[in-house]
């Protein structure tokens, strides 16, 4: 994937300005080993990948795997030394380029290959990488990531693998760092006889092998985040339909465990309705060459790139529950809709460094808010995204720390999709909210980005400058606090418990009269008649009346 930047006029700051009780108010003590897995290393920097060949073989009765990959890549600069990750307890076996068997130096999970020939830039290279070994269990997926080796009711082995935040190093060797994105990828999987796996991409061939076992054969056409790349292994059945979307027909098939066929093809209605509403807001879905899939795991459920995974019991809401408390989350499956959300912001439009995780997971947060906006209209979406301010903590801020691959606050969901409504109410128009959220994913069409070019687009197509409105969301955790008081036909107001500078404006109705209102730091005053005032509650903001 090539890393674009986007060009701004304005000037914004650097998400490592200290703002307010900021990121740096916390401690942590990070090691040599974060360093090597969430920077761009010199080892790293030198390389372009452009094509993967993940080759492996599972087996359940061990839970074990074994196999290679072939990594494919552009010489930028010539370099002798290249750094690929595998974590503890898999091991490299060995390495090979051009035939010859090179020296690898291991440092933890990140593995230094010296290489031999010389690396001419601009050059396509490869090094093939075995591995072998028990990888990580998964204790509770998708959080903790890695295997889940599980059982259907009938006792057929029902496999998958998650590993966001972990990494993908955790199960199969890659270049582990998300500002470098495989062109494209074969995916071939072997499995006993009896199973069958579901991968990334379009299924190119499915072969018999002469010790029981069958090996499928995925290609993925699109760039592809490693993290989004999976394994689904289980006593599938298959079904599917063709969508009409605004970029042709779109193949969309299901894949669950056989005695779940029935109440599949009722609860997988909500995915064309998805497309319908996401399309309208977001753009086309983004990997009309590999097709979309929802399948069926062990697990809960995440976004793999068009191997959408889904485990929510075939419940509407989240397991059953609408994480609003307003009604309108028990009106579709929370798991269809937020992880095929992510199609368009986490596989479309990529974080460089895991410390932007909220660009996944604000705007995807958001995205069920549009789609209940989309099928019971605006009041309702609104009702739904305040009733999940509940769940905000405000305890660190959203965004995290660079190059030691550490996220930032979970309250990058609730938090963060409020914030976007918030920006919503700044825009005061809705055709140019939706035109600037379907120009985020064609702008950033299949790229890796920062939060600043995040923030840079958004300010330049909204005509604000947002730097402030997104250090108070993203770098602080106080909420902004509108503070007023009436005393003989005055109002006096102002904005308290913000950053520097933060002078949002604010939509009130004062005795039944709609008006915008323009606080800062310091008191202003206004002439008032009547003694209520009302703040627009689609504002994440607190109000106190003095």
């Amino acid at each position: 994937m090539k890393n674009t930047c986007y060009l701004f006029v304005l000037l914004f700051i650097s998400s490592l300005t200290v703002v307010g009780q900021n990121i740096f108010s916390e401690k942590n003590n990070f090691t040599r080993q974060d360093s090597l897995r969430g920077s761009i290393t010199l080892e790293r920097e030198w390389w372009d990948l452009t094509y993967y060949h993940l080759d492996v073989k599972i087996a359940p009765e061990t839970k074990s795997i074994s196999g290679k990959n072939t990594i494919q890549y552009k010489v930028l600069k010539s370099h002798p030394i290249i750094q690929v990750d595998l974590q503890e307890p898999l091991v490299i076996t060995k390495v090979i380029q051009n035939g010859q068997e090179l020296e690898v130096k291991h440092d933890g999970n990140a593995h230094f290959i010296t290489l031999v020939e010389e690396q001419i830039v601009g050059s396509i290279q490869s090094v093939d990488v075995y591995y072998e070994g028990k990888p990580k269990e998964a204790v509770r997926a998708p959080w903790d990531g890695g295997f889940s080796w599980k059982e259907d009711k009938n006792g057929i082995p029902f496999i998958a693998t998650s590993c966001q935040g972990l990494g993908a190093s955790i199960w199969w060797p890659n270049k582990d760092h998300m500002y470098d994105e495989v062109d494209s990828m074969l995916i071939s999987v072997n499995v006993p006889k009896n199973l069958t796996n579901i991968s990334n991409g379009r299924l190119r061939s499915v072969e018999k092998q002469s010790d029981n076992t069958v090996t499928s054969h995925w290609f993925v056409n699109n760039p592809i985040n490693n993290y989004g790349i999976n394994v689904n292994i289980g006593d599938y059945v298959h079904f599917s339909e063709v969508y009409e979307g605004e970029n042709g027909p779109l193949d969309m098939d299901y894949y669950v465990l056989r005695d779940n066929l029935v109440r599949a093809k009722e609860q997988f209605k909500d995915a064309p309705k998805m497309m319908k509403a996401f399309e309208h807001w977001f753009g086309p879905y983004p990997f009309y060459e590999d097709g979309f899939k929802l399948v069926e795991v062990p697990y809960l459920g995440m976004e793999h790139q068009s191997s959408v995974t889904y485990g929510n019991q075939y419940k509407n809401g989240y397991l059953g529950r609408d994480l609003s408390d307003s009604g309108w989350g028990l009106k579709f499956d929370y798991i269809i809709i937020h992880e095929s959300g992510h199609e368009w912001f986490a596989n479309n439009i990529t974080y460089k460094d895991i410390a932007d995780m909220w660009i996944h997971e604000s705007f995807t947060t958001y995205s069920e808010n549009i789609f209940v906006d989309y099928y019971y209209g605006k009041e309702a979406a609104s009702e739904y995204v305040i009733g999940t301010r509940k769940n905000i903590k405000n305890q660190k801020p959203i965004i995290g720390y660079y190059n030691v691959n550490k996220g930032g606050s979970g309250d990058m969901y609730s938090k963060g999709s409020n914030m976007l409504h918030t920006l919503r109410q700044l825009i005061e128009d809705d055709e140019k909210w939706r035109q600037i959220l379907r120009g985020l994913n064609k702008t950033f069409y299949h790229q890796t980005v920062t939060t600043q070019q995040i923030e840079g687009y958004l300010s330049e197509q909204t005509g604000i400058d947002l730097t402030e409105f997104f250090n108070q969301y993203l770098r602080d955790i106080r909420i902004p606090t509108l503070e007023y008081s009436i005393e003989n036909n005055e109002l006096k107001y102002r904005w308290t418990e913000i950053v520097n500078n933060f002078d949002m404006p604010i939509q009130v109705t004062i005795d039944e009269k709609e008006q915008w209102l323009f606080p800062n730091a310091e008191w202003k005053t206004m002439p008032i008649e009547g003694a209520l005032i009302e703040v627009e509650p689609g504002f994440y903001v607190e109000v106190k009346k003095l």
